[in-house]
């Protein structure tokens, strides 16, 4: 089998060494080569390489975003309109000529507090004598800290009648005398109606803060702006109004890099005011607009693919050519790329079988043989011939298919962790991968998959390998299916795209050959999930979940047990209860543990009366037969039919032996016993071989728990009021008594689990066997009288 596992790996890994030419690039050329003819060649792999470097080196392409435009320029114009309703409320500005009072006295005039015009009002209706009471600007007394009179304070900080105040106060003094009393009235009162559609603006302005399900909230810096923008002369303020949108278009046009920096765009956006704005507004317009504009360029995929794809096109093939007579490489002279494809294409390049190679191949295939071997001795997985067969077909298809390109890694790991071991199938999948990586670069090319190819294929089927044989359900199997295909994928995108300098541009173009290589990772898992009945059936392999279909109680043989042989069904289900525990308290394989003993008394169903346990309180079989050869026969017959009946059925051959060996080669003692007084009695000689069973015995743990939880059942189902330690010590004598008569020796159970297992079956005795309230009398009296009333009536 080791010869047939090598020789066939080895065929395979090594098919680059069959025809693997002698003169190879880097060689020194032994002789002077000339072209007997005119040769025309090309290099695809030098092409192939050359176009997708062009693939990977095109340009990043954008495009303006046209959500993020549109959102930009409708909240500049609601900022726009906002001021516009805000300077209609407050009324024009100047609202005096700069004769009569300075622009910088009317914009403190009419943001000024309410405290300090009434004292300057006082001041002035005592020095010229007037008759006037100014309005009372409402700016809720009740509330001094209000935003309405934070933001009047805010727009001049003023100190009572500080030097802008002293000022404005000049001016209006200046104006009494020299226009007189009337006049000077009149102005006091175009101030005072100038200060109450201010204060009516600022009103307006602070309720309409809160924002909307259209809107986004509004900055405190913003809010600032709109003040200043209320001090603005109507002709400044339309023509600041105008270049703001003139310049936020141009800005929007040439667009915002996501990466630009806050610098750089406030530049830019400066540069786009100055043209467009007064010298006075501009400062604020580069503010405003730098918070208010965002990014909107984002990458155009579609282009940046097509780009790439015109750059690979417009690389032409790499093509070498030779005329007739011409030389092709000097003696002594090293062979380079274009002498050897000259070389190979003349068939001078002398193919001609690698032996060596195929010896190199050969020793590192029998080390990965024996490391694998290793693996299966220290976990203690049993194969058969068989299992060696499938083994070695599934580690062959993997060289063969990835000579095409596919990587059936993650086929393999799922399948063999299913049907054999998860440290088994991780082991498979890495030497499997590392002979494919030797078999696709043996020969100094790059040829097949290139290595986050090979790296990614890995991850996915070590991710099936260790996940597989622990699902116990073909729901979990699908979900390890996407998470192997999702595996694949990622590996494969961050392994092409680690060390490459045009990151960003490569993203949409090996994206998809990720999604691709992730899709084919789950491909290959619902491939295994498919042939994996058929693998079973051929191979009579044993899943989990094949082994819990077997364990349906429907199934028609459980079926036929539970109606036949009622008695040998409980019977089986406390010999599994027993089982399992101790099964799971081992690490053995439960489900394994569970289907065999479900199974293992079917044979009994050829005559249920010929066992007590089916009797049911009525007369004895073996009393009527007073033979104990034949009774043994009988006794014997069950596991002879029962195999019968495992064939017909097709059970997997794991479980058809617990049939005989939980039975192993044991003594029917209580037939032996009565042959021998009968033998005693009339001077015969009996011979024991005939009162035991033909075995084998047990070949694995999970058939040799069996055969102790089959012998220990009848005796624990018989004590009712025994102690833990009286039922302990009775399953230590039969344990023993196994021990002693050497039915255990090949099972792979040391006498320290002996210990285990009788503890487990204690403890699940006594959860069968716990104790219930017994009911009083007079309460179950009581419980049947109302029965018994409705009965007479």
């Amino acid at each position: 089998m080791l010869v047939f596992v090598v020789v066939s790996l080895t065929s395979v890994v090594g098919y680059r060494f069959y025809n693997q030419p002698r003169l190879k690039p880097g060689m020194i050329a032994p002789q002077t080569i000339w072209a007997e003819e005119d040769v025309r060649v090309v290099d695809e792999e030098l092409t192939r390489e050359q176009r997708k470097a062009a693939e990977t080196g095109a340009s990043e392409v954008l495009k303006l975003n046209p959500e993020i435009t549109s959102k930009t320029r409708q909240d500049l114009e609601n900022f726009l309109a906002q001021v516009e309703q805000m300077r209609r409320m407050a009324g024009a500005f100047p609202f005096a000529s700069d004769d009569v009072l300075s622009l910088p006295s009317q914009r403190h005039l009419r943001a000024i507090s309410e405290e300090d015009w009434q004292t300057m009002v006082s001041q002035l209706t005592e020095e010229f004598d007037l008759q006037w009471t100014p309005r009372q600007v409402e700016l809720d007394p009740e509330d001094p800290d209000s935003e309405q009179t934070a933001l009047l304070q805010d727009a001049v900080v003023p100190s009572p009648l500080g030097l802008n105040a002293q000022q404005a106060l000049e001016e209006l003094k200046n104006y009494g005398t020299a226009q007189g009393d009337l006049a000077l009235i009149q102005l006091l009162t175009k101030i005072d109606t100038v200060r109450l559609g201010y204060s009516q603006a600022l009103k307006e302005f602070t309720s309409s803060q809160q924002p909307t399900a259209h809107s986004r909230p509004e900055t405190l810096r913003e809010r600032n702006y709109k003040l200043r923008l209320l001090d603005l002369r109507d002709s400044t303020w339309e023509s600041t109004r105008d270049g703001f949108r003139v310049a936020l278009d141009r800005i929007l046009a040439q667009g915002i890099h996501r990466g630009m920096p806050e610098d750089l765009k406030r530049e830019a956006i400066q540069i786009q005011l100055v043209s467009e704005v007064p010298v006075l507004t501009t400062p604020l317009g580069v503010e405003l607009l730098t918070e208010m504009v965002k990014p909107n360029l984002e990458r155009d995929e579609e282009a940046v693919r097509r780009l790439a794809e015109q750059a690979a096109e417009k690389i032409d093939p790499v093509v070498y050519q030779i005329q007739r007579g011409e030389m092709i490489v000097r003696s002594g002279q090293e062979i380079d790329r274009k002498a050897f494809l000259l070389l190979d294409q003349l068939n001078a390049s002398e193919r001609s079988i690698n032996w060596r190679g195929l010896l190199i191949t050969s020793a590192l295939v029998t080390g990965a043989v024996g490391i694998f071997w290793a693996v299966r001795i220290r976990w203690n997985v049993r194969l058969r011939c068989r299992d060696r067969i499938l083994l070695c077909l599934l580690s062959v298809s993997t060289p063969l298919l990835m000579q095409f390109g596919l990587n059936n890694v993650a086929g393999v790991g799922l399948l063999v962790s299913s049907f054999y071991h998860p440290v088994l199938a991780a082991t498979q999948v890495t030497l499997i991968t590392g002979l494919s990586v030797f078999s696709s670069f043996s020969a100094g090319s790059s040829v097949g998959l290139l290595w986050e190819g090979f790296l990614a294929g890995a991850a996915g089927g070590l991710l099936a390998a260790f996940m597989g044989g622990r699902l116990r359900s073909r729901e979990e199997l699908a979900l390890l299916g996407v998470g192997v295909g999702v595996t694949q994928g990622v590996v494969y995108l961050v392994i092409t795209l680690i060390g490459t300098p045009t990151t960003a541009a490569l993203v949409s173009l090996v994206l998809p050959s990720a999604v691709m290589f992730g899709v084919w990772g789950l491909a290959w898992c619902v491939v295994a999930l498919g042939i994996s009945p058929y693998l079973e059936r051929v191979f009579d392999l044993v899943t989990p979940i094949r082994l819990a279909e077997l364990s349906n109680p429907n199934r028609p043989l459980l079926k036929r047990l539970a109606t036949e042989a009622p008695g040998t069904f409980q019977h089986t289900l406390f010999v599994a209860s027993l089982a399992e525990a101790a099964a799971r308290e081992l690490h053995c394989n439960v489900e394994l543990v569970r289907a065999g003993t479900l199974y293992h008394d079917i044979g009994k169903m050829h005559d249920p009366l010929g066992f007590i346990e089916n009797q049911m309180g009525g007369p004895n079989k073996h009393d009527e037969i007073n033979d104990p050869w034949q009774s043994s026969e009988i006794i014997k017959k069950h596991v002879s039919e029962g195999l019968v009946m495992a064939r017909r059925c097709n059970l997997p051959q794991a479980v058809r032996d617990f049939i005989p060996e939980h039975q192993g080669t044991i003594l029917i003692s209580y037939f032996y016993f009565q042959a021998s007084q009968k033998a005693q009695a009339e001077g015969g000689v009996i011979d024991e071989q005939d009162f035991r069973y033909d075995g084998p015995i047990p070949q694995s743990r999970e058939t040799g728990i069996v055969m102790l939880a089959d012998a220990c059942e009848a005796a624990l189902r018989s004590l009712k009021d025994a102690t833990p330690e009286t039922a302990l010590n009775m399953v230590n004598k039969i344990f023993k008594a196994r021990w002693q008569d050497n039915q255990l020796v090949d099972s792979g159970l040391k006498r320290e689990d002996l210990t285990v297992i009788a503890e487990v079956f204690i403890r699940v005795w006594q959860q069968y066997n716990h104790q219930r309230i017994a009911y009083p009398k007079a309460i179950l009296d009581k419980q049947a009288a109302p029965q018994t009333v409705s009965s007479n009536q």
